[in-house]
């Protein structure tokens, strides 16, 4: 005898959507439009290392000395909310959303999230965040370390003047030619700390599918997020009702 539908979707695991890549490569923007459509959570574990990051430099914390930023690692109490349409990230109680966007905070948090012990504890925290699932969650190890039984793995890259065109976009309208370029130089950078560091890093997950954006819009990238949540969605059920 087949289930009623509202019975099969209640005993489905809701979808957990792990969405990995480097800097600039628009990660945020599509995991948010992506979480919008489809009525899912967002978690930014980016924001999180920013957060950490920022109060490793708030409280004078030399963030290019392991030792010292392991000994702090479990101090600061970061809270990310997980409303696509307002996401918060809050350190100790404060509203954290804009200070860990500047410039600082950008040069060092690939040496803070290189931390392994501040790694093991924001995967704490995300894991917490995720829970059940019905979520869509953006970092850099989503797919391989934090969400490895992910329905959905994406890996979303573009090419390096496509990144760091869209990274001088967000700090200035009118970038030209000099502040792209350093910004270039500066992703570059992080993308070679990011993927060389010892713990969880930077990589394609297993299973990933590798999405180029860069000839895309953003709405086209949403379009195929979505189109491959809800193809893992039709199959599954598909798969209760055999």
């Amino acid at each position: 005898m087949t289930e009623p539908t509202h019975a099969l979707r209640k005993a489905s695991r809701p979808v957990v959507v792990a969405v990995d890549g480097p800097s600039g490569s628009g990660k945020s923007s599509v995991s948010r439009g992506a979480a919008l459509r489809l009525g899912l959570r967002y978690l930014d574990t980016g924001a999180m290392y920013r957060a950490v990051t920022w109060w490793m430099l708030t409280h004078r914390v030399d963030v290019e000395a392991p030792e010292a930023v392991a000994l702090r690692a479990l101090d600061p109490l970061v809270e990310a909310g997980t409303d696509p349409a307002s996401p918060t990230i809050r350190v100790d109680g404060v509203d954290v959303s804009g200070p860990i966007r500047s410039l600082e905070v950008t040069a060092a948090v690939s040496f803070v999230a290189a931390v392994p012990e501040v790694r093991s504890r924001m995967l704490e925290l995300q894991r917490a965040a995720i829970g059940a699932g019905g979520i869509v969650v953006e970092g850099r190890d989503i797919g391989s370390a934090v969400a490895p039984d992910a329905e959905i793995k994406i890996f979303l890259t573009a090419s390096e003047a496509a990144r760091a065109a869209r990274r001088s976009a967000e700090h200035s309208d009118d970038a030209d030619a000099g502040e792209v370029t350093a910004t270039r130089r500066a992703l570059e950078r992080r993308d070679h700390l990011d993927s060389t560091r010892a713990v969880s890093p930077l990589r394609r997950a297993d299973g990933a599918i590798e999405i180029d954006a860069t000839e895309r819009t953003l709405d086209e990238v949403i379009d195929l997020v979505c189109n491959l949540v809800e193809a893992a969605r039709t199959t599954r059920t598909d798969e209760v009702t055999q």
